[in-house]
């Protein structure tokens, strides 16, 4: 079995498609289309190459160590269940790849659609193959993700943007619940692994956390797959065009909440919590929306609730949980599949040949659209449960087990209800067939009257989903009867099943009597509706009132932005200080509260006398913050003597043998000091007076309690004899990491992903000033003449030392840079160093000089360096995955080079490089933004205030 298959269809689509389609774009519309079609084809045929040996009862599964530490891991496996959803979604996303194809116009961009069904079809891969629930979780929020991009496509219309933003709310939150779910699963079991769970279900079910877990699981299924009374976003999503509405909410992304209930069957059945929750739940949908897609006048509103109604089905028969129960709702995924799909493609049709969806408008197309009918005819059939079709097999088997599986009053009120679902089922679908096609002549609103048949190749897809519609519903235990069998033995984790016989005739039988009931009664409870067109004239939204879905969802998030409002304008009121206050305060009462009445006490650990040096420094830093708080009004003094603290702190690094850290200290420094004197050119002089004799009490008595609390905890540190860790860097420094330097090899490999991460914030911030600063870029004015950096040259003697100053700091960086692996020094501190060398070289040269100089301009140099850094540092983490290894594992070798002779050479020196080339480029695109007065739309006058203190 070759298990490699498994993330290649997901990456076929994520990485391949999504890059393909967007570079095919170029050569033609078909060319695109061929691309995305082959894409999905290719992920359909690798799926079937393995179906032989899945539905035999054996598992594929490929993993691969993420964070094992906390149970997750990229794991994957291919069984019978996720064998029939990933064939649904390659295969019905291949149909609906041609369907776009010519529903589409050429104004419309083929290729975004294109991309954005793919980033779909892999989340949804992702989720049918997902062997660990973290990762479930994160392709299930990616879902959410791209169908809120999907529902969005055409953005320029409200209804889109309402449609997506509802859809986006509800399933993201029931995603946020899951995921507490998937947590408290965790912690009952120790493991995120969906194959070990199978096999904890006591464990599970008998623990304390098991009800808030399932809880908060089936919120996540119940939002996702749009069960009451989370139902109504899916009516709401359907302004995307019709190749979305039947992919996403037809045969694909409603069906995650169903999968995600088929996959954890094992673990919940059994508790009779679920069973009451889920098929009651489902019942109750079943009933109440297909009531309510009688009376739909838009096609896709019609076809919306008939999906809701039919998911309620599945859920109901997973709630029941009884293996046949099971074998019909995974029956039944697969009808609903074919026929749903069909049927939105056919009203895709519909408006698109005649130019509305309305049915009030529609009537009497038969004679303009005569194939398009029939092939509604059939796929309408399937969805009413019509004999000799798919549809009306589960249905019976619906009713077979519902009947079978409940008892009392519980059972003949259970079965009154599905009886009249099946009767407005039976309504609905007539309705769709028998208002659209027929129901007197052409219908006089209709835009189109010269409507004709599309090209086949767009009536291709529906075509062969409505075939299938039929052969199934002849030939079920031909067709289908091994994929439904092997799949609810992978969902019921029971090997030992026997398996259903699917059959058109079960005898004369009470499921038969309610299938002729809801036939009969439906086709009546139309007909009298439809009399001299009466059904057009009813409208339930008055009846309903407030309690609709959309008008309450509204209603919340009018309050939830009013609500935000109020606290936003109360704490957000334009003051740092007052900013800092709750900051402080907030941070007190968190830490305080742990650690109230512990009886924390001086701990048994021999204390040494204070060096003459510490009471020095200790005097000097007490005097500089002293000194801060005197003169923190008058920006300037502020600012340099923030300086000199920073150069206290660089010699206490000193005195405790840390030169990396002082190092690092005293250019961090020096950086940031010229930078905030640089922008203290646009600033008054002056800090104003904001506070009065209460609040400066106040705040002293809490910035004490505060700084008496951090140094409170820090002796209970101290005091206190631990385990260090040092041994363990000291020892495999060299051996592992190559270098004799600890600091430096903890910072490129044992933790290199955190220094990743930080330079990675590091290049985002400096972009992001760019982009605050955009339109306020720093401006020569006449007040300012004396600081400015950009417009007056400095004197001669300087310019002269600025010239010898740069190529001697290069020189000290590359000697930095080339020592660091082995002695302090390396890429972050050679980085400052070249970045001072350079601002030096702004302040004396001014901008426009410098800029030349180093050939950048307007700064874009340097968002380049800041991309190259990233990209470095990111190719030498993933080069050791060509070794089998994880992330960002260092190698080192010795080499034997010419007139150099022998030399060590790491792989963290590139990733060194890369942290080097980023610094730079951060630190020197803040000042080019700062400097930068091109494009400014702030050049102009100063404010008074400012020429009183400039």
């Amino acid at each position: 079995m070759d298990t490699s298959v498994l993330p290649i269809i997901i990456l076929l689509p994520l990485i391949l498609g999504t890059t393909l389609v967007s570079q095919l774009q170029r050569i033609s519309r078909g060319v695109t289309a061929l691309g995305a079609i082959g894409i999905s084809l290719s992920c359909f045929i690798l799926l079937l190459t393995q179906a032989e040996t899945v539905l035999q009862g054996n598992t594929l599964q490929q993993s691969w160590d993420w964070l094992p530490q906390l149970g997750i891991n990229l794991s994957f496996r291919l069984d019978a269940l996720g064998l029939l959803f990933g064939l649904l979604i390659s295969g019905i996303g291949t149909l609906i790849y041609i369907y776009a194809y010519y529903y589409l116009s050429p104004k419309n961009s083929l290729s975004k659609l294109y991309q954005l069904l793919m980033l779909f079809m892999a989340a949804m891969l992702g989720i049918s193959l997902s062997n660990n629930l973290m990762i479930l979780l994160v392709f299930w929020e990616l879902t959410s993700i791209s169908s809120f991009l999907l529902v969005g496509y055409w953005s320029q219309y409200e209804a889109a943007q309402r449609g997506a933003r509802m859809a986006l709310t509800i399933t993201g939150m029931g995603g946020l619940a899951m995921l507490g779910g998937f947590v408290l699963i965790g912690q009952i079991t120790g493991t995120y692994q969906i194959d070990e769970l199978v096999l904890m279900k006591d464990t599970i079910q008998q623990h304390a956390l098991f009800v808030p877990a399932l809880l908060l699981i089936l919120l996540g299924a119940f939002t996702k797959s749009a069960q009451f009374p989370f139902h109504f976003w899916l009516p709401n999503a359907m302004a995307a065009p019709t190749p979305v509405s039947a992919y996403l909410h037809s045969a694909t992304m409603v069906k995650a909440g169903i999968f995600l209930l088929a996959r954890l069957a094992p673990i919940f059945i059994g508790a009779a919590l679920y069973h009451n929750i889920v098929t009651f739940v489902g019942l109750f949908t079943l009933c109440m929306a297909a009531g309510f897609a009688i009376f739909k006048e838009d096609l896709k509103g019609l076809l919306a609730y008939s999906t809701i109604s039919h998911l309620g089905l599945i859920v109901c028969l997973l709630g029941i949980g009884s293996p046949l129960a099971v074998a019909a709702a995974i029956f039944h995924i697969i009808n609903h599949a074919t026929f749903k799909a069909a049927l939105f493609m056919i009203a895709g049709i519909i408006d698109h040949e005649t130019g509305t969806r309305d049915l009030r408008k529609l009537s009497g197309i038969w004679q303009l659209l005569p194939f398009t009918g029939t092939l509604t005819m059939i796929t309408a059939a399937s969805m009413a449960g019509v004999p000799l079709t798919n549809g009306f097999i589960s249905k019976e088997m619906f009713f077979t087990e519902l009947l079978a599986n409940l008892s009392g009053p519980v059972m003949v009120i259970s079965a009154i209800v599905a009886t009249l679902a099946g009767i407005f089922a039976v309504s609905y679908s007539i309705r769709l067939v028998h208002g659209v096609f027929f129901d007197g002549p052409i219908g006089k609103h209709v835009p189109n009257k010269d409507a004709h048949e599309p090209h086949l190749g767009m009536r291709l897809p529906a075509i062969i989903l409505a075939t299938l519609c039929i052969l199934v519903g002849i030939l079920p235990a031909l067709l289908a009867g091994t994929m439904v069998n092997s799949v609810t033995r992978a969902s019921l984790a029971q090997p030992e099943f026997e398996g259903v016989h699917l059959a058109i005739w079960h005898g004369v039988n009470a499921p038969l009597i309610m299938s002729l009931i809801a036939l009969i009664g439906g086709s009546i409870f139309y007909f009298a509706l439809a009399k001299e067109g009466r059904i057009r004239k009813i409208d339930l939204d008055p009846y309903l009132g407030k309690f609709q879905g959309k008008i309450l969802f509204d209603l919340f998030l009018k309050n939830l932005l009013l609500t935000s409002r109020k606290i936003k304008q109360t704490t957000e009121n334009g003051s740092l200080q007052s900013y800092l206050l709750l900051i402080v305060l907030f941070s007190i009462v968190m830490v305080g509260l742990p650690l109230f009445n512990q009886g924390l006490t001086t701990g048994t650990r021999e204390l040494t006398h204070a060096p003459w040096v510490a009471i020095v420094l200790w005097l000097t830093l007490f005097s500089g913050c002293w000194m801060m708080l005197w003169f923190h009004h008058e920006r300037i003094k502020a600012v340099l003597i923030s300086g000199a603290v920073g150069l206290v702190v660089t010699m206490v690094f000193v005195t405790l043998s840390a030169p990396d850290l002082a190092l690092t200290q005293i250019t961090v420094d020096v950086v940031t000091t010229v930078l905030l004197l640089m922008s203290l050119s646009l600033l008054p002089q002056l800090t104003p007076y904001e506070s009065s004799r209460s609040r400066r009490w106040r705040d002293a008595s809490l910035a004490i309690a505060g700084g008496l609390g951090i140094g409170w905890i820090a002796w209970l540190l101290l005091t206190r004899d631990h385990n260090s860790i040092s041994w363990f860097f000291m020892q495999q420094a060299i051996p592992l990491g190559g270098g004799s330097n600890v600091v430096n090899v903890i910072l490129v490999d044992f933790r290199g992903f955190d220094t990743f991460g930080e330079i990675t914030v590091l290049g985002i911030a400096a972009i992001g000033a760019l982009c605050l600063m955009d339109g306020m870029r720093a401006h020569g004015t006449t007040m300012t003449q004396g600081l400015s950096y950009r417009f007056n040259p400095s004197p001669l003697m300087f310019r002269i030392t600025a010239s010898w100053i740069l190529p001697l700091a290069l020189v000290v960086s590359v000697y930095i840079f080339m020592r660091g692996h082995n002695l302090p020094g390396g890429g972050f501190i050679a980085g400052l160093i070249t970045s001072l060398a350079l601002i030096i070289q702004y302040i004396v040269l001014g901008q426009d000089q410098t800029e030349q100089m180093i050939k950048a301009k307007s700064g874009r140099l340097y968002e380049v360096w800041i991309g190259s850094g990233l990209t470095i540092a990111g190719l030498t983490g993933i080069a050791a995955w060509f070794w089998a290894r994880p992330f960002l594992t260092s190698a080192h070798v010795y080499v034997e080079l010419p007139v150099l002779g022998k030399m060590h050479i790491a792989s963290a020196v590139s990733f060194d490089l890369g942290v080097y080339i980023t610094v730079v480029g951060a630190a020197m695109l803040l000042i080019s933004v700062l400097g930068d007065s091109r494009h400014s739309s702030m050049a102009g006058p100063i404010p008074s205030g400012d020429k009183e203190n400039g």
